[in-house]
């Protein structure tokens, strides 16, 4: 593992995949019940802490569990 983050390195790698395997492409399902997420707006309120990064991550967890559970 690099001791610094070099995005150039790795990035591309891994747009190509996204976009090979339509990774962001949602299909739209009438017969699949919609949920949607709002965790919280993104805004300055001072340094980023754990705090933040939780929240973010909360919010993610459960929308990836209900597109698992077959929502929309």
């Amino acid at each position: 593992m690099e001791e610094r983050y070099n995005p150039t390195t790795i990035e591309g790698k891994w747009q190509k995949y996204w976009s090979d395997n339509n990774v962001d492409v949602t299909v739209k399902d009438p017969a699949r019940r919609k949920f949607y997420c709002l965790e919280m707006f993104p805004y300055p309120s001072g340094k980023i802490h754990m705090g933040h990064i939780r929240n973010y991550v909360i919010g993610d967890v459960i929308t990836r569990y209900k597109r698992m559970r077959g929502m929309s």
